[in-house]
């Protein structure tokens, strides 16, 4: 697959990876804290963690879901104290003061608190400095002592993968931010997940869909060293803990932005809303926005047998469908590989590809199309384009594509493809460049033919956990070892540099 040619690439730094790297003066240091001062902060944050657990767990009997009781004596007290063991508890472990610039403002005025970038469970900082709701994971209420302390903040929770549980939420979301005022504020982290901050990811469009006016926030750590991030890819929850608890101090700054009342045309489009917002807090945090969502994680860190190599490709090609709208689904792609195997030729052109999708020759459409375009006619194989499809709807579950890719190409007598076309199909689903399968040809004893069926390859896959690395030759290939290439029938070599 080529990098688009009819517009840059925004994708930059993978904002789902972070890495440390520490001097030797960080070393030194963190060797002292840990012996030192973390004891003393870890039991200090823990007893006033679980200090606060009794406060909250009383708060929160016997409170309905839905209606917002008056604030007697009492429960004002345990707010105060809430507010006071919880402010306390972030001092003692190294956040002693927390700069914050613009004001908030009122509930009546801007219901909706937008929060970015989101990068670690140390973003509850702004959330216990504002006692605002916040919409959290169901699974979030569970957590032992924490859980307890979310639900006391009156959350909304969602659960992901329910789209039923998501349309109640919005639906919650708009009844709370329609009283008036009556109701604590929502505080919400549009980006739906951790990053390293490096830029602002899409913003997903439920703290939008209701049209209210938000007052959007922006979070910066200002230490040094990025103890705080916490990814995809990268060091665990504990290892940052630790880490952030061996700082002498953790500068950390709450910015509050003017309030952003949309539009009637962003009100129609919460899209668009998002997307101006999104662009008035890179603004302000002097970062770039990326094309990435939260579902791009899963291409960035795809597993199983055949996991995506460089993903690079993969994640432009991916916005580019997310902006044709192309919603894909196992049955959708199983009838579009049906009618691909029906067609007369497989190389098409910018119109005959629009026509397979159904869709008008748009500027996004050529993008995509010239992401495959190979031949000199300017046309492209519909076949890749299915291939790539099927990688980045099921990122995880490559050898349902590898199927699939045999299934177009497939001689239907013997159930045979050729090299050339295996190497096309591995180049996409891996995200590689130049393949070369002498090796896996060779072991197969099929370096005469150069053919290979599916049953084949799956068995072998399957037999060979280390795959990739062992029996593929590509382009900047991970082998850390040079392994000798055989010869062909013909005399001649395959050895590659590596």
């Amino acid at each position: 697959m080529n990098s688009s040619g009819s517009r840059p690439s925004r994708l930059g730094r993978n904002p789902f990876v972070h890495k440390l790297r520490f001097s030797t003066t960080d070393k030194i240091k963190i060797g002292l804290m840990s012996v030192t001062v973390f004891p003393v902060r870890l039991l200090l944050v823990s007893f006033l963690m679980l200090l606060a657990w009794p406060f909250a767990f009383a708060a929160s009997l016997g409170r309905s879901e839905y209606v917002l009781e008056p604030r007697s004596w009492w429960r004002s007290f345990i707010h105060v104290s809430l507010f006071v063991i919880m402010r306390v508890m972030w001092f003692c472990g190294g956040f002693h003061w927390i700069k914050v610039k613009g004001e908030r403002a009122a509930p009546s005025e801007a219901p909706i608190i937008i929060v970015a970038p989101h990068s670690s469970y140390f973003d509850a900082i702004p959330v216990t400095c504002t006692m605002c709701s916040i919409v959290a994971k169901l699974e979030s209420g569970s957590i032992p002592v924490w859980g307890t302390l979310i639900k006391y903040i009156r959350p909304v929770f969602v659960f992901r993968s329910d789209q039923e549980s998501r349309k109640q939420t919005i639906e919650e979301i708009k009844r709370r931010a329609g009283s008036g005022g009556k109701w604590p504020q929502i505080m919400i982290f549009p980006e739906g997940t951790c990053t390293n901050r490096s830029s602002l990811i899409l913003f997903k469009a439920g703290a939008f869909i209701p049209g209210f006016p938000v007052q959007p926030v922006v979070l910066r750590y200002q230490n040094r060293l990025d103890t705080i991030s916490w990814t995809w890819r990268g060091p665990g929850a504990f290892k940052l803990l630790w880490l952030t608890l061996c700082q002498p101090h953790n500068a950390i700054e709450i910015e509050y932005l003017p309030v952003y009342t949309p539009s009637d045309e962003e009100k129609k489009n919460p899209n668009l809303f998002a997307s101006n917002v999104r662009k008035i807090m890179a603004k302000a945090l002097e970062v770039p926005i990326t094309d990435l969502s939260f579902e791009d994680r899963e291409i960035s860190f795809s597993q199983g047998p055949l996991c995506i190599h460089n993903p690079s490709s993969l994640l432009e090609f991916n916005q580019l469908v997310r902006r044709l709208r192309l919603n894909s689904t196992d049955s959708l792609l199983k009838e579009q590989a049906c009618r691909a195997r029906k067609l007369q030729r497989h190389q098409l052109s910018v119109e005959d590809f629009a026509c397979f999708l159904h869709l008008p020759v748009t500027d996004v459409l050529q993008q995509v199309f010239n992401l495959f375009a190979k031949d000199e006619e300017g046309h492209i194989d519909i076949r890749h384009f299915l291939i790539a499809l099927s990688t980045i709807h099921r990122p995880s579950r490559s050898m349902e594509t590898l199927k699939l890719a045999f299934g177009l190409y497939e001689n239907e007598d013997s159930g045979e493809v050729h090299e050339d076309e295996l190497a096309s199909t591995l180049e996409i689903m891996l995200g590689v460049k130049e393949m070369e399968l002498s090796v896996l040809l060779m072991e197969l004893d099929r370096i005469d033919t150069e053919k290979i069926t599916y049953d084949e390859l799956y068995h072998f896959i399957e037999q060979h956990p280390r795959f990739v690395q062992d029996y593929l030759d590509f382009k900047d290939h991970p082998r850390k070892f040079c392994i000798r290439r055989p010869k062909t029938s013909n005399g001649q070599n395959h050895d590659k540099d590596h």
